[in-house]
């Protein structure tokens, strides 16, 4: 198909929930994907975060298919390989115990609220529900989740939201610690808010903050849905910040491209749900967790370290662009400010084969992580070239 029949079919079918760009892509290749009509794009979004390792990587494509030849689903009444392993790694590299596998990040972040929730219940009784999330925040779409979100541009139309959460601002210690009331079960945070514009937060904060949620038996969760699995240049972002958190959500990068969710609960959490509490029909599936495992075991010391590399690599080279006035993030997820709408810059940057994101009014770059280094300069070619002409 063309992109006229493609875009054709789409304005007639498919609900209009995204504002899409005027490009159809059929196919690609580590970090270069193709439309339709064979025009290559340099990929620095991956799937906003998901394609950890680009386009059909040869591993994970075989991990995938060998899976798809066994069975492609079986239901949780029943245990199987695929789910176990991803289950067994994700504790081992990031310090957690349990994992609950879903879906997507939103219904992560769901997660994570109804385990802290019911912690407080069991051990303290009603009335110490309320969850302190953070302005700028991003969570998901879903009602629990969206409701802990801390941006009201994404408020309107959805009346009522969840009750029970309440607003701190980032990076103020005196602001947060005057939220943590005697009603409160649990702090939730970015390490990086992502959504809010890449903006990481400060280490003294996050630990000021964490020391307090141990002294009052608060739980602490990180939602690692954009930053985790690699992306900031650890496995997890918050383990560049010496804390372990009591829950932790996690999704995007960890399928590789397929839709997966988990919920890591830790020491204080790790039996709070039981048989009846929480489920997922499509948590767990064979198919995605075998994506997943392939994903893991190639998360060791050395990529790691190379995606952080490369981090400080692209953020060196952004620095010396024209209209760049600063660069924010954390390892290969990076905000852009320039002097100028960064909107149109977009197009154009796609108009001369660069896909970037964006964060507010940030450019948002999210490449593969293991992006070679040949598509890399390749990109960042064409991103100064096209600022210097703009």
């Amino acid at each position: 198909m063309t992109f006229e029949d493609i875009k054709k079919l789409d304005d007639e079918y498919v609900m209009h929930t995204y504002g899409r760009y005027q490009v159809a892509i059929d196919n690609g290749k580590s970090s270069t994907c193709y439309a339709p009509d064979g025009k290559a794009y340099i990929d620095f979004t991956s799937g906003i975060g998901v394609n950890s390792m680009g386009f059909s990587d040869e591993g994970w494509v075989a991990a995938v298919t060998a899976q798809l030849n066994k069975f492609q689903h079986i239901s949780n009444l029943y245990y199987t390989e695929p789910c176990v392993l991803a289950a067994k790694l994700l504790c081992e590299k990031s310090g957690m115990k349990k994992v609950f596998f879903g879906n997507s990040g939103a219904e992560a972040n769901e997660g994570v609220i109804k385990a802290a929730r019911k912690y407080s219940f069991q051990k303290y009784g009603e009335g110490r529900s309320k969850i302190v999330a953070l302005e700028n925040s991003f969570h998901g779409r879903t009602m629990a989740a969206l409701s802990a979100t801390g941006q009201a541009a994404y408020h309107n139309f959805f009346f009522p939201f969840v009750d029970g959460f309440v607003f701190a601002t980032a990076n103020d210690i005196d602001d947060t610690l005057s939220k943590l009331s005697d009603d409160v079960c649990a702090v939730m945070m970015e390490m990086v808010q992502g959504e809010g514009g890449v903006l990481p937060l400060e280490k003294e904060y996050v630990q000021a903050v964490y020391k307090a949620c141990q002294e009052k038996d608060i739980l602490f969760i990180v939602d690692e849905v954009q930053t985790g699995i690699g992306r900031t240049g650890s496995f997890y972002s918050y383990q560049q910040f010496d804390i372990l958190p009591d829950l932790v959500s996690s999704a995007k990068g960890l399928g590789g491209g397929l839709p997966i969710g988990a919920v890591l609960f830790g020491e204080k959490t790790q039996k709070v749900l039981v048989p009846g509490d929480h489920g997922s029909t499509f948590g767990g599936n064979p198919v995605v967790c075998a994506g997943a495992v392939e994903i893991l075991n190639r998360m060791d010391d050395a990529f790691l370290a190379e995606v952080a590399k490369k981090g400080e690599y692209m953020k060196a080279e952004l620095l010396k662009m024209k209209h760049v006035t600063d660069v924010a993030g954390m390892g290969m997820m990076l905000g852009i400010e320039l002097d100028t709408d960064v909107k149109p810059i977009v197009n154009t940057l796609m108009d001369n084969g660069l896909l970037v994101l964006t964060a507010k009014h940030k450019m948002r770059l999210l490449p593969p992580l293991n992006i070679t280094q040949e598509e890399l300069d390749k990109g960042l070619a064409i991103l100064k070239n096209t600022l210097e002409n703009i």
